[in-house]
């Protein structure tokens, strides 16, 4: 790659620095690598970014609002869990076309530190499983669902990105999907020849109501009464 020597300095960097990680192959990427590629000296690298891991970290943002730009404009069909699907899809495809920045966005979690962009992927996922719970398709809440695929979806990703490219085998994810998509699943969720494992159908009842009054806020109920009643429900979820 050429970088435009036109271009301004910090766009140099960041080119430079998505070149050399997107070509590493897990290796380190040096300071002088990224400077040499970009044309400038490396106080220029700090000024704009402190250090090399504020420049990758600029990187990965810029990976990652590609990655959220391209979920917003996915557009549901109106059957939540086979958008969730839809979903999963679009990551896994994510992460195969972008395999060492994927690997440093999911990858690279320090203990005890919950990346915002994690949060923020759970959080679009979360957005779409409201919708099934609302349903009456969930047998645990939206934001335990939402964990456990993206959980799911992430350590397949990472696996299929370890393993050649020719040889990967796709029935892995395909496999995972529907296995961490029942677990979550109430009975009316579930395909016809699934077996329903879960709470009872009024725990189920309980989910969807809760799920649909978060997010409607009805005018009959005073903001008490309705904080009441939501713990109530919440309390019947979790029996």
């Amino acid at each position: 790659m050429n970088i435009d020597g036109q271009l301004p300095a910090k766009t140099r960097l960041l080119q430079a620095a998505a070149e050399l990680l997107a070509n590493s192959a897990g290796k380190p990427v040096s300071t002088r690598q990224i400077t040499e590629l970009a044309g400038v000296t490396a106080p220029t690298l700090y000024h704009h970014f402190g250090d090399k891991e504020g420049l990758f970290n600029a990187v990965i943002d810029a990976g990652f609002e590609e990655y959220v730009a391209g979920e917003h404009n996915f557009v549901p069909t109106g059957h939540p869990l086979q958008d969730v699907r839809q979903i999963w899809d679009n990551h896994l495809q994510f992460g195969l076309d972008n395999p060492q920045l994927y690997s440093v966005m999911f990858g690279n979690i320090r203990p005890e530190s919950r990346p915002v962009r994690v949060a923020e992927a759970e959080g679009f996922m979360e957005e779409m499983l409201e919708k099934a719970a609302a349903a009456g398709l969930l047998c645990v809440s939206p934001v335990e669902a939402s964990r456990s695929i993206l959980a799911a979806n992430v350590g397949v990703t990472l696996m299929l990105i370890a393993e050649p490219a020719e040889g990967r085998n796709f029935d892995l994810s395909d496999m995972t999907r529907e296995a961490v998509i029942t677990a979550v699943s109430s009975a009316a969720g579930l395909s016809p020849a699934a077996t329903p494992v879960g709470p009872t159908s009024v725990v189920v009842a309980a989910i969807a109501l809760n799920a649909a009054l978060e997010s409607s806020h009805p005018e009959q109920l005073s903001t008490t009464e309705l904080k009441l009643f939501l713990e109530w429900l919440h309390r019947i979820s979790k029996t």
